[in-house]
C-alpha cells in the first residue's frame, strides 16, 4: 500500500507534464503569458514587414501601439484572467471551463475595436491576429491547468 502512496504522492508533485498538457497553476499562468507575448511580438514584426505602421489618431493624437502596446495589451490581460482562474480554482476546479469561454470570447470580442480604430490594413490585420492568438493559448493553457486538478481529484476520490 505504501508503493501505491508514493506513486500518487510522485504523480501529483510532478506538475509540469508537457507531453500531456499538465502543468501547475503557476507554470500554467507563465507559460500561457509567454506562450502569447512570443508569437503576438513575432506577429507585430511580420506586420511591419508588410507595412505596417501600427499607429492610429485619436482626437487628432497619433499614437503607437508597438512594440510597447503589444507588449502591455497581451501581458497584462493575460496575466490577470489566468492569475484571477487559478486564484479561484484553488476553491473551486470547476471554474476553469467557464474561463475557458470568457477568455476565448473577450480577445475575440475585441477585434470590433481594433477594425474600428484608424489602423493601417497590414496592422488590423496584425492586430487582429494576436487577439485571435491571445484566445487560442488562454484556451490551452487552461486547459493545461485543469488537467493535473482533474486528474487529482480522481486520485483522492479513488482513495476513499
Amino acid at each position: 500500500m505504501s508503493d501505491t502512496g508514493a506513486t500518487i504522492s510522485a504523480t501529483t508533485t510532478s506538475r509540469i507534464n508537457p507531453a500531456t498538457l499538465e502543468l501547475s497553476r503557476p507554470w500554467a499562468v507563465a507559460a500561457t503569458v509567454i506562450g502569447a507575448l512570443v508569437p503576438n511580438l513575432v506577429i507585430w514584426l511580420l506586420g511591419l514587414a508588410a507595412g505596417g505602421s501600427f499607429e492610429m489618431t485619436d482626437a487628432g493624437t497619433t499614437s503607437s501601439v508597438a512594440p510597447g502596446g503589444v507588449v502591455i495589451l497581451t501581458v497584462v490581460p493575460t496575466l490577470i484572467g489566468m492569475a484571477l482562474a487559478a486564484l479561484i480554482s484553488l476553491k473551486w476546479v470547476a471554474v476553469i471551463r467557464p474561463a475557458q469561454v470568457i477568455g476565448a470570447l473577450l480577445p475575440l470580442a475585441t477585434i470590433a475595436l481594433t477594425v474600428q480604430a484608424d489602423f493601417d490594413t497590414a496592422s488590423t490585420i496584425a492586430l487582429a491576429a494576436m487577439h485571435v492568438v491571445i484566445a487560442v493559448v488562454i484556451v490551452v493553457g487552461l486547459e493545461a491547468m485543469r488537467r493535473p486538478l482533474v486528474g487529482s481529484a480522481l486520485v483522492r476520490s479513488a482513495q476513499v
